[in-house]
């Protein structure tokens, strides 16, 4: 059961695998781009250029999604960015459903935790494969692994790797649960952190912060939903940044020019803006911004 890209490794890995997919569970088709015909998510396209039956989930708690799934009798049920589960739906295989998780839980339950580890700074994250509860994100860890966080790498780098990892590590889970060789262990719900979605309200840009945690902000909503500041009255962008020096008698979110290069001012110091973007306009890098647009007007 998927929708997004994300699970798309790891539909191909278990499609190569020796296990058999009986059916893949996707969201209903929609209009996708302008005027378009309703069209398929990425994973059902995947699921019927291989040759699965398809199941489109409306509702996830409806009498009829559940009687599809006990039609097939499965042994297992695999989820990869999909939706809440209802306690029926979950319990209908013989040995339950298991998710992966782009997290190392208990950190990050949510819809977002890509973005919310590079946000706070993490330095390592990685995937967790778990057997689901009826609670978000809180049922027993089978398998996890770790990976670094680069300091200028965004949530798509980071998406980019892990959906392909978590892969490996799915099948490689599944491979032990058909062996019966898994052992699940219980989560520390004190060490739990929230992943929670990401509006409007919760990615603008604070420059009473230090330079780093903004920096950590950018990258962390790089390529979406971006983080952004007002210029004047208009909405700008910034969608890559850099630290800077730590010395400058500015004040936070003034623009500060030095050698070609632009800057603003954070709590701590300085914070290079090295990609921007107006509303209406092309991107644009920070020299670019520094020569074209009045850089005494203060980021807010």
């Amino acid at each position: 059961m998927g929708s997004p890209d994300f699970a798309i490794p790891s539909l191909e890995a278990i499609h190569k695998s020796e296990h058999e997919i009986v059916a893949v569970a996707s969201n209903p088709d929609k209009r996708r781009g302008r005027g378009g015909k309703p069209q398929p998510t990425v994973v059902k396209k995947k699921a019927m250029a291989l040759g699965y039956p398809t199941i489109d989930v409306e509702d996830p708690k409806s009498d009829e999604f559940k009687e599809k799934l006990e039609k097939l009798e499965p042994d297992l049920q695999v989820v990869v960015a999909f939706r809440i589960l209802p306690k029926d739906i979950l319990a209908i295989p013989s040995i339950g459903s298991i998710n992966l998780h782009a997290s190392l839980l208990p950190k990050y339950r949510g819809a977002a935790p890509i973005h919310w580890a590079i946000i706070k700074g993490e330095d390592e994250t990685g995937c967790s494969v778990f057997f689901l509860d009826e609670k978000v994100d809180t049922g027993e860890i089978v398998a996890q692994f770790k990976t670094e966080i680069g300091p200028m790498e965004t949530t798509g780098d980071l998406y980019d790797r892990l959906k392909v990892k978590g892969a490996e590590l799915l099948k490689e889970t599944v491979d032990q649960i058909a062996k019966g060789t898994t052992e699940g262990r219980a989560q520390n719900h004190e060490e739990a952190t929230p992943a929670p979605k990401l509006f409007n309200e919760n990615t603008r840009i604070d420059f009473n912060q230090s330079a780093d945690d903004v920096h950590n902000l950018i990258r962390g909503l790089n390529p979406f939903p971006t983080a952004w500041c007002m210029y004047g009255d208009q909405k700008l962008n910034v969608h890559k940044s850099k630290p800077g020096p730590k010395t400058s008698n500015a004040e936070p979110g003034q623009l500060v020019g030095i050698e070609n290069k632009l800057y603003v001012q954070c709590s701590d110091g300085l914070l290079e803006l090295l990609e921007l973007q107006l509303p209406g306009t092309k991107r644009l890098s920070g020299v670019d911004f520094l020569n074209g647009y009045d850089t005494s007007i203060i980021l807010k």
